[in-house]
């Protein structure tokens, strides 16, 4: 017998819970107009990466040079192979770089423990991939409010903040259901209401609408940039899209392992 599974409440935290994990969205907006944009939220400096293909060195990236600030959308296109994930992963602090630095907030991170560095991708950066990668025994709320929870959220206020996300992006009517009963579209719309869950500073995507149709990838990245605008994150978003990468704020490419700006 298919029995659902529950969420459980958490033992209390005996730290202060962050307050921006229950902000609503659109006090989360107020605060991200008022939110200082004099320097960058992520600026990757110097970064290089270099992977070992047999006897021979595979460089990937060469001194690449990338600033984000709050509230801008940047598009990443370049042709499979180039770079993209290898860039995300090293914004994300996901994977370390062989030389170069990644600030965050005006923070170094590359002298940080592993502990220090989950802190930070747990409270200050989101992730969208490909594919949903949604739990698929937990419905749609559940699945948002699990980081929420991890993160030390009461389960009460977790549910509020995931349904009040969910109903924002159009998902009112879809709380409930599993990730297999939702279609494409949606599946990946409850994906960033889950990346977006703790009020992150950035947002990292890895072409996010690369499994969907042409008229499921324009609404799924409508939603995607109206978040952003509203919420104040700095975004990268890998994307093969150009018609889609158009329409954000910058627009930047892989070209000999370094970042260029695109017009």
């Amino acid at each position: 017998m298919d029995e659902k599974t529950t969420i459980m409440e958490p033992a209390p935290s005996t730290a202060a819970t962050p307050s921006a994990a229950s902000v609503p969205v659109a006090a989360t907006a107020a605060t991200a107009t008022a939110a200082d944009t004099s320097h960058p939220i992520v600026f990757l400096h110097a970064i290089s990466r270099r992977f070992r293909q047999g006897r021979s060195t595979l460089e990937i990236l060469k001194s690449v040079e990338l600033a984000v600030w709050p509230s801008q959308s940047v598009a990443l296109v370049a042709p499979s192979g180039a770079g993209k994930s290898t860039l995300l992963h090293i914004a994300g602090l996901l994977e370390q770089a062989d030389s170069g630095e990644v600030y965050v907030n005006g923070v170094a991170t590359s002298k940080l423990t592993d502990v220090q560095r989950t802190r930070i991708r747990r409270t200050d950066i989101g992730f969208v991939y490909q594919f949903h990668h949604l739990l698929p025994e937990f419905s749609a709320v559940e699945n948002v409010m699990l980081p929420q929870m991890i993160r030390g959220l009461k389960k009460s206020e977790a549910l509020n903040r995931a349904a009040e996300l969910l109903s924002y992006l159009g998902l009112k009517d879809r709380l409930t259901h599993r990730p297999a009963e939702l279609s494409g579209g949606e599946q990946q719309r409850v994906a960033i209401a889950r990346a977006v869950a703790n009020a992150p500073r950035i947002l990292l995507a890895d072409e996010p609408t690369g499994n969907l149709d042409q008229r499921t990838s324009e609404r799924v990245f409508g939603t995607l940039t109206q978040l952003v605008r509203a919420s104040g994150v700095a975004a990268i978003i890998a994307t093969h899209n150009l018609d889609i990468a158009a329409q954000m704020d910058r627009r930047v490419t892989i070209r000999e392992g370094g970042v260029v700006e695109l017009e």
